[in-house]
């Protein structure tokens, strides 16, 4: 059918009709299963925030691939007595603490296999550090500088076992795809903060150690079931931040703004014709796409940093794509009011050579974490901006593979695992938890995925019980049907 013919049917009375009886009865099945349509204003849900607020943005740095818990931040020098023994079996089958994972032991297909798990003890020291004086390995000397500002969860555990469900399970509350991640329930709930950038970005940096890498999906900064309004956006470590952003060749701005009006009409008819609510959304995108053409090439030049800034940040931070120069971004989107900004660090992934790849790794991430705190700190923002450093799970205290003096591997252990909280609302200098004498079992303090994510919420003033949203016909939260607020995290 042409267009003018399709134009003509849809001005009949027969299809006007035939469109409001449709319209009553979409209506009707969304009163029937509850559903909850998408807010069209970017101040976000009516009544959230819930309380008030702590932080008002979260800068999220997730290192993918899981850093061995026991070689960074969980101590155990009676180790080295036991180097190579078995680890003991009422290890393995220690009965939990309530709330901690339960008794049932899981291993992977990478070492159930194995005849023996002799034990690695690390053969990295760890010094005081801060006036907290915690303890905390040399492969992190800057790191170690901030310490007081830092709350360090050491008893943090997940259900998942291999790294797309674990990773899935920390961003959106499932190990199953198909659930928002956090920005995107963030977005939802306590909309943005500005009109130029999106309320979420996310930044994959490049990394040193280990070549193979856990394979990141875009997903994992999607919407699930809630609007693609919310999905975040991806800022591009090599070639250009965002593709497309200049116009082509003989398109200039006002052209494009003519271009944008008119495909915004087209998408206003069709949305009151359909009464698909994506459409607005859709909409939303071009103008944000349209804003970012002006505000994306400015976040990308450095050139007015101060030299000393740049410089804290280590040596990397010229370099378009690395870690450093994500941080950098991070607080630069940070001051730009951007809500929620996530950059991810593959490469953690040590089941052999962890001694070769790891300091490689902690080298890529240790300066410019403790530069993006003390940078925020110096600006006066700390206060408002919660920094989250975490994982997916932890490694084994036994070896993966060939063990030796110099060289050992450690497989995945969901049991238990270190991530740390720094502003935004926390009390720095903080330790909580506890693992036993092998980081194998969680003796103090057990602080599940679901936990620490509602602690997240909490600091910005959501309620992780509360803030939900219905779809077919059943209620959906971050959280599922589990957390709570670490209250001892709190300042």
């Amino acid at each position: 059918m042409n267009p003018l013919e399709e134009y003509r049917q849809l001005m009949t009375r027969r299809a006007l009709l035939g469109r409001c009886a449709g319209g009553v009865g979409a209506a009707a099945l969304a009163a029937m299963m509850g559903e909850t349509p998408a807010p069209q204003n970017r101040s976000g849900l009516v009544g959230v925030p819930h309380h008030p607020p702590r932080a008002k943005r979260i800068i999220h740095l997730f290192m993918s691939g899981a850093p061995s818990q026991i070689d960074l931040w969980d101590e155990k020098p009676e180790l080295e007595k036991l180097y190579d023994k078995d680890l003991p079996e009422s290890v393995v089958g220690a009965p939990p603490r309530p709330g901690a994972p339960p008794k049932k032991q899981r291993f992977t297909t990478m070492t159930s296999g194995q005849k023996r798990f002799p034990i690695a003890p690390s053969i990295y020291k760890f010094r005081s550090a801060g006036d907290c004086g915690m303890r905390i390995s040399e492969l992190l000397p800057h790191t170690a500088g901030v310490v007081d500002d830092l709350c360090v969860i050491r008893s943090l555990w997940t259900d998942a076992i291999n790294h797309d469900p674990a990773m899935t399970f920390v961003q959106t509350g499932h190990e199953q795809p198909g659930r928002p991640s956090f920005g995107s329930w963030i977005s939802y709930g306590l909309g943005s903060l500005n009109d130029d950038l999106p309320a979420y970005v996310s930044m994959t940096a490049t990394w040193t150690g280990r070549r193979d890498a856990q394979a990141l999906f875009s997903r994992l900064w999607g919407t699930g079931f809630l609007s693609s309004e919310y999905q975040g956006v991806a800022l591009r470590a090599k070639g250009d931040a965002v593709l497309y952003l200049e116009n082509p060749p003989g398109i200039d701005r006002p052209t494009r703004r003519r271009m944008l009006d008119s495909v915004s009409k087209l998408n206003q008819h069709l949305r009151n014709t359909t009464g698909d609510p994506e459409i607005d959304a859709r909409t939303a995108q071009y103008e944000m796409a349209f804003r970012m053409q002006k505000s994306v090439p400015d976040l990308m030049d450095i050139s007015g940093e101060p030299e000393h800034i740049l410089e804290s940040y280590g040596p990397d931070v010229k370099k378009k794509g690395t870690f450093a120069a994500s941080c950098l971004l991070a607080r630069r989107l940070a001051e730009r009011d951007v809500r929620f900004v996530q950059i991810w660090h593959r490469g953690w992934d040590q089941h052999g050579n962890l001694t070769g790849d790891l300091p490689k790794q902690c080298r890529d991430v240790d300066q410019p974490c403790a530069a993006l705190i003390n940078d925020l700190k110096q600006r006066g923002m700390l206060d408002d901006t919660l920094v989250v450093w975490t994982t997916e799970f932890g490694r084994t205290t036994y070896c993966q593979g060939r063990l030796s003096r110099k060289n050992y591997g450690r497989d995945h252990h969901p049991r238990c695992f270190t991530a740390w909280m720094a502003g935004g609302g926390v009390k720095g200098g903080t330790q909580i938890g506890a693992t036993d004498d092998f980081s194998y079992n969680i003796v103090e303090d057990p602080v599940h995925v679901h936990d620490m994510n509602a602690t997240m919420m909490h600091l910005l003033g959501i309620d992780h019980e509360r803030l939900v949203h219905r779809y077919q016909g059943r209620d959906f939260r971050l959280t599922d049907v589990h957390g709570r607020v670490v209250n001892e995290a709190l300042a």
